[in-house]
């Protein structure tokens, strides 16, 4: 049994292949509590790998979108098998990447939590400002190191060898940490995500702050979660 938030048909709204008709099957749970999250993913149902792949098989896309919470806190290898056979589906996880992906998904895109993430808004600009006035040049490279080891932890809790896909929420961090990532290679599309909040002016000046990110570092690609701006789910 595997504890489902929802199984639905819709665009995939992110990444290389967004705009792709997709099957997401969204499961309960994460063994991370970003603050920038915006699914709520913790309330689910039980369901056998039979009622899984039947509900996948209600819909005609050639893509399995495995998503959360986590997903890699419920699968196996022979669950992705069972769904590839029975389904003739391609599968795809979206992960954290703190737990091992069975091999037989076809492609791997991993939201890593690196470094300090602090979801931006004025408040918080603010604060950061008069803080860093406040601190003398010793307490704020302190601060740095600090910052920088937790950024170090965080990237040796991965355990997916080959991300094909890097997601990455923009909250002002460092960016250059996640090009050191062992699951990134020449391969790995590296995408730079506004980060979603519900106040639509904060919402616009984070896609800005994105955009000249992007623009100033071109190993990014932006990634502007297009079901949002189509109000799909």
């Amino acid at each position: 049994m595997r504890k489902i938030n929802e199984i639905f048909y819709s665009l995939q709204g992110e990444g290389a292949h967004a705009g792709h008709p997709s099957v997401f099957v969204r499961f309960s749970g994460c063994n991370k509590r970003c603050p920038f999250c915006d699914t709520r993913h913790e309330e689910g149902t039980l369901m056998t790998d039979d009622d899984i792949i039947r509900a996948v098989k209600l819909y005609q896309a050639d893509w399995v979108i495995l998503t959360g919470g986590e997903p890699s806190l419920w699968i196996d290898s022979e669950f992705v098998r069972l769904l590839k056979k029975a389904t003739g589906k391609k599968v795809a996880i979206e992960t954290n990447g703190t737990n091992p992906r069975p091999p037989a998904i076809d492609r791997v895109t991993v939201a890593p939590q690196v470094g300090k993430h602090t979801p931006p808004t004025e408040a918080n600009n603010e604060a950061k400002a008069t803080e860093a006035k406040a601190n003398h040049a010793g307490e704020a490279q302190a601060a740095e190191a600090k910052a920088n080891h937790a950024g170090e932890a965080q990237a040796a809790e991965l355990k997916v060898a080959h991300a094909d896909e890097l997601k990455v929420v923009d909250v002002g961090q460092d960016l250059e940490p996640y090009f050191a990532l062992p699951c990134v290679d020449e391969t790995t599309k590296m995408y730079l995500q506004p980060c979603y909040v519900p106040d639509e002016a904060q919402a616009l000046a984070n896609r800005n702050a994105t955009v000249r990110r992007v623009l100033a570092d071109p190993r990014w690609t932006l990634s502007v979660q297009l079901h949002r701006f189509l109000q799909i789910p």
